[in-house]
């Protein structure tokens, strides 16, 4: 299985955006993404290295897998 690896915020919001999710708001530097069916938002800060930890959360928080992550990743 391929190690996930630190990306800029904007291929991370790609990912989420190819999902389903839309921006519905930004606060500072972070960007407050939502899906119907997710009960929390999934916030990306737009900083140029998003951390391992902070993929992970949100993946967490928006109910995707490691799979779907990395095969949505390959096309953004």
């Amino acid at each position: 299985m391929a190690r996930l690896t630190p990306v800029h915020w904007k291929t991370l919001e790609c990912v989420f955006l190819k999902d389903g999710f839309t921006f519905e708001r930004q606060h500072g530097d972070h960007r407050s993404y939502v899906k119907p069916g997710i009960l929390r938002p999934v916030i990306i800060p737009t900083y140029r290295e998003i951390s391992v930890q902070i993929i992970q959360a949100n993946l967490r928080t928006a109910g995707m897998t490691r799979e779907r992550y990395l095969e949505l990743l390959a096309s953004c």
